[in-house]
């Protein structure tokens, strides 16, 4: 299903619109009461700098998500999430009308009272915001979904942040963000009304309702798995890396660039504009499936553009009485590759964030996954205040915001090498990704043939050394590979094995202990419902022909009757990984982005899969593939 049809879809759209007009709500009220405070002073707000009210609106927004996410996290798990989203869609009105008497009124204690509640409003919609996903699509949508509501979302944070500032300075301008305020809000409740209803995972949990105990509770939850925990963690460092970059988009303007609102305005645009192109890029780059090799591919352009933010230093000198436009800006060379740079940033920034939802979405339990993405939301508004206390403290050593750049590089690249040594499956996939995409240029017929649950065996033949991790990165289900044990316990590559969860096997005269605990290993996968993956042929080709399929299958087939899903691979013959020539180490690299076919069959009854029958049908795709 394309983005179009999707967003077009009863099952998601009214959901996205609903996150839309909230979000830009969240936005368009909260930047038109600090401007409307700043720059229309009375005597009650006259205390307040423009800084310290901006940090004192963010504070007061974030809070609620530390008090109230937890028991927002159980609400959802108890009720139909869709009826949930509408009675926070009924009390953003209200919230919306109390915040307009304090537009009206410019009454600062108002204002920030109806800022807390829509701190609150949103604390409670989130878990339900993501958990509701997995319930309204199918696990190949996911990523869209996830990807869409991303784009959206910043989409939402830039308009309604132009929005506010731009209307609170007309001639009567908290009169009409008053009733745009409302006005939003009241569609809002309207689109949630779509929201497909779903069933309540867990409806007789009790609710809490004081924060303390369910937020620590939460909080376990979310470490139960370590995977889980780890993912969390990057998407908090995430939200701390963003909030420090917007957050450097003011001084950096009007110090190191010396530059007027209105850039900072641009920087702000072409950072959510590259939020938005990097999550729908990485919907397509993943190929609609969960993709966890895009997140190192994320990190490495976050911390490489942002090195090179610090290394254009300070471009020229500023002029703080003179500060340039926009347009004057972007008449001078360098500015581009600032543009560059924050877009790239921006675009990076999607990509890692996008599988990291998902990821949590399909590894966590449907009956604790609402708890589990209320206790995300619980670190990430503690690494967002941490962000903010950092910066403080960086400020108060005397690092100005182009320094920062460089500690932001640092950081990341220190937090991403420990979240992928801790969990390899990250470096694993991102490995598959490279293969996958960069040297090879892979096109799978008959992927709906792979069952979507339950299990199965694959059988394909065997061209070279990384055919493995070719159906892997085609599959969008794991896979368990028997292999070699020669090739498993070859040095440099074991750790990769092991993290890919293959299975060691030899012939029964090299080793009748290794082949029983492979055949054991492959048991015991089958009957936990996983795939498992085997090369009948049970070595390379070394002529680049298909060899006979061994009786070793038919084993396997004896204690586990499951399905076999035959497979053929053509094009990997004569490259860098084949035996064509020697072995790969013993000639150069060639064949860079070429292309190769993986043909998938219907899957084949475990009484009719013999070896020979199995052999015949992956023979007969192979010779009618390409280049075979």
């Amino acid at each position: 299903m394309s983005n179009t049809r999707l967003l077009a879809s009863k099952q998601y759209g009214p959901l996205f619109l609903t996150q839309f007009l909230g979000a830009f709500n969240d936005n368009f009220y909260k930047n038109a009461a600090v401007i409307l405070v700043v720059f229309h002073t009375t005597a009650e707000s006259s205390k307040w700098s423009e800084a310290q009210l901006s940090a004192l609106a963010s504070g007061i927004f974030i809070l609620p998500f530390f008090l109230f996410s937890a028991t927002a996290g159980q609400l959802a798990d108890r009720m139909n999430k869709a009826q949930l989203m509408r009675y926070v869609k009924v009390a953003e009105i209200l919230i919306m009308l109390g915040g307009s008497v304090g537009l009206i009124f410019n009454n600062l204690p108002v204002l920030l009272t109806a800022l807390f509640a829509m701190g609150v409003h949103s604390s409670i919609y989130g878990p339900s915001k993501y958990s509701i996903l997995p319930q309204l699509l199918r696990d190949d949508q996911l990523v869209a979904g996830n990807a869409l509501i991303e784009m959206g979302t910043y989409i939402a944070i830039l308009g309604g942040t132009l929005a506010g500032g731009l209307l609170i300075g007309l001639p009567g301008g908290p009169y009409i963000v008053s009733a745009c305020l409302v006005g939003l809000a009241i569609a809002g409740r309207i689109s949630s009304q779509f929201i497909p209803d779903v069933e309540a995972m867990k409806p007789d949990l009790t609710v809490s309702y004081n924060p303390i105990p369910p937020t620590w509770e939460i909080l376990k939850l979310t470490k139960a798995t370590q995977s889980v925990w780890l993912s969390i963690l990057a998407i908090s460092w995430f939200w701390a890396f963003g909030t420090a970059f917007l957050s450097l988009f003011a001084p950096y303007t009007k110090l190191i660039l010396g530059a007027d609102p209105q850039v900072a305005t641009l920087f702000l645009a072409m950072f959510s504009a590259g939020i938005g192109i990097g999550s729908i890029l990485c919907e397509r780059l993943s190929r609609h499936r969960l993709e966890l090799g895009l997140v190192p591919v994320g990190s490495i352009g976050m911390s490489l553009f942002t090195l090179d933010m610090f290394l254009t230093g300070v471009p020229w000198a500023a002029n703080p009485d003179n500060l340039m436009t926009a347009w004057e800006f972007a008449a001078r060379p360098m500015a581009w590759r600032i543009l560059f740079d924050l877009l790239m940033i921006a675009i990076s920034g999607g990509l890692f964030i996008v599988p990291l939802y998902t990821f949590i979405q399909q590894r966590s339990a449907s009956s604790e996954r609402s708890r589990i993405i209320a206790g995300n939301n619980v670190v990430n508004a503690i690494f967002m205040v941490g962000a903010a206390g950092a910066l403080m403290g960086l400020d108060a050593l005397g690092l100005q915001s182009w320094h920062i750049f460089l500690v932001l590089s640092v950081v990341n690249a220190g937090v991403a090498i420990y979240i992928y040594t801790v969990v390899p499956e990250f470096f694993l996939r991102f490995c598959i990704w490279v293969l996958s995409n960069l040297i090879y240029r892979i096109k799978v017929t008959g992927l709906h043939h792979i069952p979507a649950e339950g299990p199965a065996l694959l059988v394909c033949n065997h061209v070279t050394f990384v055919d493995w991790m070719v159906i892997h990165g085609a599959c969008r289900r794991p896979a368990r590979f028997v292999m070699d044990k020669e090739y498993f316990d070859k040095p440099f590559v074991r750790g990769l094995f092991m993290q890919g969860k293959a299975i060691p096997i030899t012939s029964a005269k090299q080793d009748p202990e290794t082949l029983a605990k492979a055949m054991e290993a492959i048991a015991r996968e089958l009957e936990a419902g996983e795939l498992v993956f085997v090369f009948p042929e049970g070595a390379l080709t070394r002529d680049g022909q298909m060899a006979r399929f061994r009786p070793g299958v038919e084993k396997v087939l004896a204690r586990n009757p499951v399905p076999v899903v035959p497979m053929a691979l053509n094009g990997l013959w004569g490259s860098f990984f084949s035996r064509k020539d020697g072995l790969a180490l013993r000639k150069p690299f060639r064949r860079v982005w070429s292309k190769v076919a993986l043909t998938i069959g219907e899957p084949i009854p475990p009484e009719q899969a013999t070896a020979a029958h199995l052999e015949e049908v992956v023979r007969q795709m192979w010779e009618a593939g390409p280049g075979a």
